[in-house]
């Protein structure tokens, strides 16, 4: 295939991904499942549009794109709202997983000694696997919790997020390690424990200390063009992550600490930079997802549905909700119902299927039958987890009443993070005319500021005596959100 037609292909491919993840959404099915399906489909098994069988590529790209979803949802996490469940996050990161590694690890060794003899798996080879799909998948959760915009009681969604967002560092050691483990069994105790503890506290330092320093060096560098401070704050991921593994810690935690602290913090054009990495995430999620997908054979499924159905429905019932009661035992702040609604939201997503590509290029024994267990068990998860989120928040009452965003149509502005007033727009309708027609005679209320007036194609700036017409569409500020909405309620809107 030349190169102009991959990149034809390619572009197709992410537009219908696009079209059909925002039809997906309408019907409940999470979007990265879509995306995972349709590379599936243009892969070689299927329409052989796109041919592609390299792990290493593949491992490249989710790599890359972890980064940006981690580093893009620390920043979109704010401290104020973690720091009530930020012990109880961090025990589920790391003990959570790997509970959840032991527990399956143990299982499927039985299970493939004692009832499925199609593969017979070591402990150590058991435990490989499941340390593969011991994380929650960020991608997956922060799709799911911030496209639906689900608010839930108890803390909840801060917890998921900040789980999901900080334990991919510990599934990555527990995967590596295993790894050198059945590659060299006579490492020591010691050294896994030293790696354990090398990772992770250079990890959090780094991320620590690089993105205190990067909040300052984007306050000072005065670029002449605005555009390149999204292109520098990308730049200062890939070097969170680069120089962290090159010096033994965990990239992975560095570069969610990083974005976690410089989401915190104000820094020239942080809004536009944010946005600039929403976008970005989007646009790596849907080439992560497709990417897996074009690497599967679905005939190569077939042979593992049985095992991967057991196994699937084991992590979803027990091992990931024996892996969160015992985590969550010292904090009693969370009820039942809440521990049970955790452990539903344990979704298997892109990452594990980027940490199983690891021992396919170490050459682990039946590195090709983990592979492919842990593709299924990701479609798996996401087809009964992912699609039930919001339903089992409702079942068990911890979903609480949402207020759909209004977003600005006519006019194209924002407000810093740091400014708490509310803007809306509103357009005029004939009973707000019934007192007369100039802007003086409406009905507002005190620290309300009609600040502009569009008509037709033109915008101006209003006084109290000027004239408003039908249709006119009004910009107007307020203090807070409360005023806003009381705003509304006279302007009957």
């Amino acid at each position: 295939m030349s190169f102009e037609l991959f990149i034809l292909i390619g572009s197709i491919l992410l537009f219908f991904s696009i079209i059909v993840g925002k039809t997906g959404y309408r019907f409940g099915v999470p979007t990265l499942l879509l995306f995972l399906l349709i590379g599936i489909v243009a892969g070689n098994d299927v329409l052989d549009l796109i041919e592609f069988n390299n792990p290493k590529i593949a491992q490249y790209i989710g790599v890359v794109a972890l980064n940006i979803i981690l580093f893009s949802g620390g920043m979109d996490t704010r401290i104020a709202d973690i720091r009530p469940i930020v012990f109880a996050g961090i025990t589920l990161a790391t003990l959570g997983v790997l509970l959840t590694a032991l527990i399956t690890g143990f299982f499927i060794y039985w299970l493939t000694n004692n009832v499925i003899h199609s593969v017979t798996f070591s402990l150590l080879e058991a435990i490989l696997l499941a340390s593969t799909m011991a994380s929650t998948d960020s991608a997956s959760v922060f799709a799911i919790l911030r496209s639906k915009g689900l608010s839930l009681k108890e803390n909840l969604r801060p917890l998921l997020e900040l789980e999901s967002g900080s334990n991919d560092p510990m599934a990555y050691m527990l995967t590596i390690v295993s790894i050198q483990l059945l590659s060299v069994p006579e490492i020591s105790g010691w050294s896994i424990l030293w790696l354990f503890l090398k990772q992770l506290l250079l990890g959090a330092l780094c991320g620590m200390l690089l993105g205190k320093l990067s909040v300052r060096i984007m306050n000072r560098i005065n670029l002449d063009n605005d555009a390149l401070y999204s292109v520098l704050l990308l730049t200062i991921m890939f070097f969170l992550f680069g120089f962290t593994s090159f010096i033994g810690g965990n990239g992975y935690l560095a570069v969610y600490v990083g974005g976690l602290l410089m989401g915190n913090h104000r820094f020239v054009h942080k809004r536009s930079s944010i946005r600039f990495f929403d976008g970005l995430t989007w646009l790596f999620q849907i080439v992560m997802f497709l990417s897996l997908g074009l690497l599967v054979n679905p005939s190569e499924l077939l042979p593992v549905a049985s095992i991967g159905i057991i196994i699937g429905i084991f992590m979803i019932l027990v091992a990931r909700p024996l892996a969160v009661f015992i985590s969550l035992l010292p904090f009693r702040k969370f009820s039942f119902k809440a521990r049970v609604f955790t452990s539903w939201v344990g979704l298997r997503g892109a990452v594990p299927i980027i940490f199983a590509t690891y021992p396919l290029l170490s050459d682990v024994p039946n590195a090709n039958t983990m592979f492919n267990i842990v593709f299924f068990i990701t479609i798996l998860s996401l087809v009964v987890q992912g699609t039930q989120v919001s339903n089992m928040a409702r079942k068990l009452g911890l979903a609480l009443p949402t207020q759909e965003a209004r977003k600005l149509k006519e006019f194209d502005v924002e407000f810093s993070d740091d400014i708490k007033s509310a803007m809306c727009e509103i357009r005029v309708k004939p009973q707000m005319l019934e007192n007369g027609e100039r802007l003086m005679d409406m009905s507002l209320p005190d620290h309300t500021l009609v600040a502009m007036v569009k008509r037709g194609n033109k915008y101006f700036i209003p006084r109290g005596n000027t004239t408003l017409k039908e249709n006119d569409v009004l910009l107007i500020i307020t203090d807070n959100e409360e005023a806003m909405q009381n705003t509304r309620k006279l302007l009957g809107t």
